[in-house]
Parts: C-alpha cells; sequence; structure tokens
C-alpha cells in the first residue's frame, strides 16, 4: 500500500471512529432524560421499572387526598378507572389541583409500588386532557363513568 492510500485510510478510519464516539456519547446523554409515561394499569400490573424517572397520569380519586399536618406532604390516589396508584409528593401543588381531575406526575416508583412524585402537573382548563391520560382512559372497562 503506497503511503498516499495509508494515510487517507488513517484520515477516513479517524473520521468514523470520532463520529461514533460522538454518536454513541449523545445517545447515553439522552437516554438518562427520558421520561416515559405509563398508566396507571401498567403501574399496578408491573410493568413500570422501579427506581427509574417516569411519569404517570390519570384522575385524582375523590376522597383519596390526605395532607400531612405538620409538612407539605401529600398523598392521593390516581385511577384510570381500571386500576388505582398511591402518590406521594412533597411540595406546594399547583392551583388546579382538584380531586377527579387529570394530573399527571413525574418521579419514581419505590419498592413498595407507591410512586413518589417530585413534579406534579394539573390541566389548565375544563377541555383539555393530556394525550396519553387520554388514550389510557379510552381503554377503560365498559359501564364506568367518569
Amino acid at each position: 500500500m503506497n503511503p498516499k492510500r495509508k494515510k487517507r485510510l488513517i484520515i477516513i478510519l479517524a473520521i468514523v471512529l470520532g463520529s461514533s464516539l460522538a454518536v454513541g456519547l449523545t445517545l447515553y446523554a439522552l437516554k438518562q432524560n427520558v421520561n416515559l409515561f405509563y398508566s396507571t394499569t401498567q403501574i399496578a400490573n408491573g410493568e413500570a421499572p422501579k427506581d427509574a424517572r417516569i411519569r404517570v397520569g390519570g384522575m385524582v380519586v375523590k376522597g383519596s387526598l390526605k395532607r400531612a399536618t405538620d409538612s407539605l406532604r401529600v398523598e392521593f390516589t390516581l385511577t384510570d378507572y381500571a386500576k388505582n396508584v398511591t402518590v406521594v409528593y412533597t411540595g406546594i401543588l399547583p392551583d388546579l389541583f382538584r380531586e377527579g381531575q387529570g394530573i399527571i406526575a413525574q418521579g419514581k416508583l419505590d419498592a413498595n409500588g407507591v410512586f413518589q412524585a417530585d413534579e406534579v402537573l394539573a390541566k389548565h382548563d375544563e377541555n383539555y386532557m393530556p394525550p396519553e391520560i387520554k388514550d389510557s382512559l379510552k381503554n377503560k372497562p365498559a359501564g364506568v363513568t367518569q
């Protein structure tokens, strides 16, 4: 192999190796920022990963809201009218948060199956419902009303 071809081959291999490294590092960084959405049925069936940051959505069950008297800790139950999941959140809830309303919570599922939320998002008006919740509620059992 002549020196000119050898030099070109080394340059091409260096470019391919550098590009592969850059793509690999980018994918690794993006993987850590992905928040997958799970319905309450999926979480109750054990399909959601434990100790991974995920989002859960559903309707807040009426009468399930429990506030701690000495802190900002709040516990409530989410449902998609098939299965329920207990959510624990420490912080100030959004102004639009109410029982019987759709919300999305971000956080991690602990070993006991309780969702430890670090962010709670409430819908912004009477007509809007996040697409994830709307899709999961379409699959609810027959005869259940909202």
